[in-house]
C-alpha cells in the first residue's frame, strides 16, 4: 500500500510541474540590423521606438545589431541572423547595393524581409517601410518658393551618394526649384561642407545675398546656421532641415527657438516596423510598399506638434514604467507560485496519508464484519451481479454507437450516389457531357461502402477464429508498390507528398498476400484520412538482418493520437478524442489481429503525426508446414477504391456577376466538388473546408449559406448561431446537412437561426429548390421594404427580424446624429457600426434592396419635407442644414423622389402665413 502511495505523490508531483511550465504561445524572433551608430540621434530614436513597440509584445524578442557604417559588418551580421532562424529580419542598409546578395539569400531561406528608411537595387524583399524622400525634398522646395514668391538664392546641402535618402532628397528639391527662373540654386554635398577648406564658407564669403539654406537633415542644417551666425552675425537667411525630431536640438524645438525656419517631418517608423514584422510573422498578407506620412514643421504648428510629441514621449515613459512593474511582479509571481507547490505537495501528502489511515481503519471492520456476518457474501455477490450488468449495459451502448457510426459512415457515399443517379438521369435525357465524372464518383463510392461492409464481415470472422493463414513467398518491396499505386492519386489530387523506401528491394518473406492487403490498405487509408493536404505520408522498409526481421513503418504528418489513448487504439469500436471523422472504429483492431496471425507485432508512436510500425519475422520456421503455400494455388484479390473512367469537360457557370453568391461548407472533398459544380451554374459559388467558414462568410457576405453539420472546428450548428448573432451577417439564410435526423437536431437547428434542415441522403431537385424558395422569399421582402421604404426612415413599424431591427435602428440613429454633416460619408457610418464599407453595402443591399447612399439621401429628403412645412428657412439654409453640399444637387434629388421643386413643393403645402 506505501508503495502505491508513493508512486501516487510522485504522478500528482509531475502533473503538477508539468501544469506549472506550460507555454501558451511560441516567442517571435525579430532581428534589426541598423546601418548607423546610435551618436545619430535620429537613429537612436528609431532604435528606441522599436524597443519600445516590442516590449508591448512578451512574445516578442527583439535583438538589434549595430554596423556604424561599416557595410562588410552589416552582412556579417544579417548572415548570422539568417543562420539562427529569426522569424522576420529588418534591415535599414547603408548602401543600396552591397547588401543585395545576403538579402536575396534571406529570402530564399525564406525569412521575410523588412527594408526600412533607404532602398536597395532589389525586390526580393517582403516589404518597404520608409516616408518617400522625393517628396521630402519637394516639401521644402515649394516652402522656399511659397516665401520667396520665386526669386532667391538658394544653397542646397546634400546628404552622401552612396544612400538613397541623399539623392532622392535632392532629386525632389531640384525638380521644384529649377521649374522658377528667379531662383538660384548652389548644390554643395556633405562632404564639401565638412571639409577643412569648406566649400560652404566660401560660398557665405563670396555671395553677400543668401536667402535660403536647405541641409539634408536638421544637424546639418543647424551646423551651418552656427557658421553662418559667426561669419556673419546680422544675416537674414533662413534654414531649413529635415527630420523633425522632438528634444533638445531636435529640429522641432530648433524651429520653436527660431533658429531653423522650417523642417520636414521625416518620422523614424520604428514602431510602425515592429508592427509589419508582426503582421507578417501572423502570416497575414501586408503591402510592398507602406509608406510613412511626412509634412512640414515651422513656426505656425511648431508648438502643437510639439506639444503632441511630448504627450507620445509621455505615454511611452509610463509604458516603460508598467513593463518593469509587471516583470517585478512576475518574478514575485514566480517566488510565490514555487511557494504555492511546496504547499500543495505537502497538502497531498498529509491527504493521503489520512486517507490511508482512513483506509487502514475501514478495511480492518471489514474483515471483523465478514467473520461476525454471513451474509455478507450475498450482498457481494449481489454487487458482482450488477457490476456484470453495469458492464453488459456498456457493452450494448458502445456497439449501439458503432452502428450509429457504421450508418453516419454510409450516409456521405449514399448522398453521392444518389445524387449522381439522379443527375445522370437528367443528364442522359439532354446526352451531357458530365456523365463519366459521375460514374466515377458511383463506382468509387460503391467500393467504400463495399470495404465497409467487408470489414463488418471480417471482424465476425476475428471474433469467432475462422481466419485460416495462407502465406506464400512474396517480394515485399513488389506487393508494397502494387498497392500503394492505389493511392497515387489521391496523393497528387491533394498535394500530398508519399514516397517508399527500402534498404533491400530484393527481400522476400512469406505472408498472406490478401490478409495483408486488408492491413495496407486500413494503415493508409487512416494516414490520408487524417493528413491535411500539403502533408507527408511515407512508408518505409527495413530488414533487420541481426534479429531476422523486417520492420514495415507507415508514417504521417497528420493529427496524432493523444499520449494518453495510444493503448486504447487497437481496441474494437475505439474513437479518437481528436478525431471529429465518422469511423466504424474496428480497423486498426482489425489491422493488429491480422499481423498477430502472421506471428508479428505492430505498435504506435505519435509525435508529430502518427508512425505505426509493423514488425514481422524474416523465413518461415516461425510459421506451421500446412498454411504455407506455392502462388500459383493463390487467389489474389486486390481492390481499389478508385476507377479512373475518361473525364469530360465540366459544364461551364454563367458569366454573370449578378448571379447571387453562394457559401458551400463541407470538409468532403468529393461531395464539395459535386454540389459545387451542380450549384455553379446558377451561382457564384465559394466553398471553405470548415476550418475557417466565419472569416469566408464576413468577408463575402452570401446571399445564402449551405452547411454541413459535422466540421473540424465548429459544427454546423455553432456556425449558424455565430452568424446570427453578428451584425453584418444575420439576415443571410442558412440552410444545415447533417446525417442525423433526430428530432433534437432539427430542434437545435431551429435554436441557432438555421432556416431549413435537409438530412443525407437528400434529394438534389429538393436542394436546389430550397434554395430558390429562400432567396425568392429574401426578393419579396425586397420588395416590401423598396415600396415602403419611407415608414424604415420614420422608424415605423414595420415587419424586420429582431437582428435586422436593431441593425436598422443603429442605422437610423447614426444617420440622424450626423445628418447636420455634409461630409458624413459611408465610410463613417461603416465606422460607426465597426463593420467594412462593402459589408454594410451588402448588408443594406440585403435587407432593403437600395444602395447606403440612397438611403441617406432618402432620410435627408424626409428631413427636409418637414422643414419646408414648418419653418421658414430658404431653400439654401434647409439644403446645407440637412447635410447636402450644394442647394442645386439637393433640389434636384428632391424633384427626383417628388416629383416637385422643393419651392413649389413649399407653396402647395405650407401652413405658415
Amino acid at each position: 500500500m506505501l508503495r502505491k502511495l508513493s508512486y501516487i505523490i510522485q504522478i500528482c508531483y509531475l502533473l503538477l510541474l508539468c501544469s506549472c511550465n506550460i507555454k501558451d504561445t511560441h516567442p517571435i524572433s525579430i532581428g534589426f540590423s541598423q546601418s548607423i551608430s546610435e551618436s545619430d540621434v535620429w537613429r537612436k530614436s528609431m532604435d528606441h521606438a522599436m524597443e519600445v513597440e516590442a516590449s508591448l509584445h512578451p512574445d516578442v524578442k527583439l535583438t538589434i545589431y549595430i554596423s556604424d557604417r561599416n557595410v562588410k559588418k552589416q552582412i556579417q551580421h544579417i548572415d548570422k541572423m539568417i543562420n539562427q532562424g529569426v522569424d522576420v529580419i529588418i534591415i535599414s542598409p547603408y548602401e543600396s547595393d552591397s547588401i543585395v546578395p545576403v538579402i536575396e539569400k534571406a529570402n530564399q531561406r525564406g525569412i521575410p524581409v523588412i527594408i526600412v528608411d533607404r532602398k536597395v537595387n532589389t525586390t526580393n524583399y517582403t516589404a518597404f517601410l520608409g516616408a518617400d524622400n522625393v517628396e521630402v525634398g519637394m516639401i521644402a522646395a515649394k516652402q522656399i518658393v511659397s516665401l520667396s514668391k520665386g526669386h532667391a538664392n538658394v544653397v542646397e546641402i546634400t546628404g552622401e551618394s552612396v544612400t538613397t535618402p541623399g539623392t532622392e532628397r535632392s532629386f525632389g528639391f531640384k525638380q521644384i526649384i529649377d521649374q522658377y527662373s528667379g531662383i538660384h540654386r548652389i548644390s554643395i554635398n556633405n562632404d564639401d561642407f565638412n571639409s577643412p577648406s569648406s566649400k560652404y564658407v566660401k560660398i557665405l564669403d563670396s555671395l553677400p545675398n543668401i536667402d535660403y539654406v536647405f541641409a539634408f537633415n536638421d544637424i546639418i542644417a543647424y551646423n551651418a546656421w552656427k557658421i553662418a551666425k559667426k561669419k556673419k552675425p546680422n544675416n537674414h537667411i533662413k534654414f531649413i532641415g529635415v527630420d523633425g525630431l522632438n528634444g533638445p536640438n531636435g529640429g522641432l524645438q530648433l524651429v520653436k527657438d527660431g533658429v531653423l525656419d522650417g523642417t520636414v517631418l521625416y518620422p523614424t517608423g520604428g514602431a510602425e516596423a515592429i508592427k509589419l514584422a508582426l503582421r507578417i510573422a501572423n502570416k497575414e498578407i501586408v503591402p510592398k510598399n507602406n509608406k510613412l506620412s511626412t509634412t512640414l514643421i515651422d513656426s505656425l504648428n511648431a508648438e502643437i506638434m510639439g506639444s503632441q510629441f511630448d504627450k507620445i514621449s509621455l505615454q511611452q515613459s509610463d509604458i516603460e514604467k508598467q513593463q518593469n512593474f509587471i516583470s517585478e511582479q512576475e518574478e514575485k509571481y514566480s517566488s510565490q507560485r514555487n511557494l504555492l507547490r511546496i504547499s500543495i505537495t505537502l497538502s497531498i501528502l498529509l491527504f493521503l496519508f489520512a486517507v490511508h489511515s482512513i483506509y487502514s481503519r475501514i478495511v480492518i471492520s471489514r474483515k471483523k464484519k465478514e467473520l461476525e456476518q454471513t451474509n455478507e457474501k450475498v450482498i457481494s455477490q449481489k454487487n458482482e451481479i450488477e457490476k456484470f450488468a453495469e458492464e453488459i449495459k456498456q457493452n450494448n451502448e458502445v456497439r449501439l454507437n458503432f452502428f450509429m457510426g457504421i450508418s453516419h459512415e454510409f450516409k456521405t457515399p449514399l448522398t453521392l450516389i444518389l445524387g449522381s443517379i439522379q443527375s445522370l438521369t437528367d443528364e442522359l435525357k439532354n446526352k451531357g457531357v458530365t456523365i463519366n465524372n459521375e460514374l466515377n464518383l458511383m463506382y468509387n463510392n460503391s467500393r467504400r461502402l463495399l470495404r465497409l461492409i467487408n470489414q463488418l464481415l471480417d471482424f465476425r470472422k476475428i471474433e469467432n477464429d475462422k481466419f485460416i493463414l495462407r502465406a506464400s513467398k512474396t517480394n515485399l518491396f513488389e506487393f508494397t508498390k502494387s498497392i500503394i499505386n492505389d493511392f497515387n492519386r489521391e496523393a497528387k489530387s491533394r498535394n500530398i507528398e508519399f514516397t517508399l523506401t527500402t534498404n533491400n528491394e530484393e527481400l522476400e518473406i512469406f505472408i498472406d498476400r490478401n490478409l495483408m492487403d486488408k492491413v495496407y490498405f486500413n494503415l493508409l487509408s487512416n494516414a490520408f484520412k487524417f493528413t491535411p493536404t500539403n502533408g507527408k505520408i511515407s512508408i518505409t522498409i527495413t530488414e533487420d538482418k541481426i534479429n531476422n526481421s523486417v520492420k514495415i513503418s507507415f508514417k504521417d504528418s497528420g493529427i496524432g493520437i493523444p499520449e494518453n489513448e495510444i493503448e486504447e487504439v487497437f481496441k474494437p469500436f475505439y474513437q479518437g478524442s481528436n478525431n471529429y471523422k465518422n469511423s466504424s472504429g474496428i480497423g486498426l483492431y482489425l489491422t493488429k489481429k491480422l499481423v498477430e496471425l502472421h506471428h508479428g507485432t505492430i505498435e504506435i508512436v505519435s509525435k508529430i503525426g502518427s508512425e505505426l510500425l509493423i514488425k514481422l519475422f524474416l523465413g518461415k520456421e516461425h510459421l506451421q508446414n500446412e498454411i504455407i503455400v506455392d502462388e500459383s494455388d493463390l487467389n489474389l484479390v486486390y481492390q481499389t477504391d478508385y476507377l479512373d473512367l475518361q473525364v469530360f469537360p465540366k459544364k461551364e457557370p454563367k458569366n454573370n456577376e449578378d448571379n447571387y453568391t453562394l457559401l458551400y461548407i463541407e470538409d468532403n472533398k468529393e461531395l464539395v466538388e459535386f454540389i459545387s459544380n451542380k450549384l455553379a451554374v446558377d451561382y457564384l459559388v465559394h466553398t471553405s473546408d470548415g476550418t475557417n467558414p466565419i472569416e469566408i462568410a464576413m468577408e463575402i457576405v452570401p446571399d445564402i449559406i449551405i452547411c454541413d453539420l459535422n466540421l473540424p472546428n465548429k459544427n454546423g450548428f455553432q456556425i449558424s448561431e455565430i452568424l446570427k448573432k453578428d451584425l453584418r451577417t444575420s439576415h443571410i439564410p442558412i440552410i444545415i446537412l447533417t446525417a442525423s435526423d433526430d428530432p433534437d437536431s432539427y430542434l437545435k437547428a431551429l435554436e441557432s437561426g438555421a432556416d431549413i434542415f435537409l438530412t443525407k441522403p437528400f434529394d438534389l431537385k429538393v436542394l436546389l429548390q430550397s434554395i430558390k424558395s429562400l432567396l425568392f422569399n429574401r426578393e419579396r421582402l425586397h420588395y416590401y421594404y423598396s415600396n415602403n421604404i419611407d415608414n424604415i426612415v420614420k422608424n415605423d413599424e414595420v415587419r424586420f427580424d429582431v437582428s435586422e431591427q436593431n441593425f436598422l435602428r443603429k442605422l437610423n440613429e447614426y444617420i440622424n446624429q450626423n445628418i447636420y454633416q455634409s461630409d458624413y460619408t459611408v465610410e463613417d457610418l461603416a465606422s460607426d457600426l465597426n463593420i467594412s464599407r462593402v459589408q454594410l453595402y451588402r448588408k443594406v443591399k440585403a435587407i432593403l434592396g437600395i444602395s447606403v447612399s440612397d438611403y441617406i439621401n432618402n432620410i435627408r429628403l424626409e428631413k427636409s419635407t418637414e422643414l419646408l412645412l414648418s419653418t421658414k428657412q430658404n431653400i439654401s439654409e434647409i439644403a446645407f442644414s440637412i447635410g447636402f453640399s450644394s442647394p442645386y444637387y439637393f433640389s434636384n434629388v428632391f424633384k427626383k423622389k417628388y416629383g416637385i421643386s422643393p419651392k413649389d413643393f413649399r407653396s402647395q403645402n405650407s401652413k405658415i402665413k
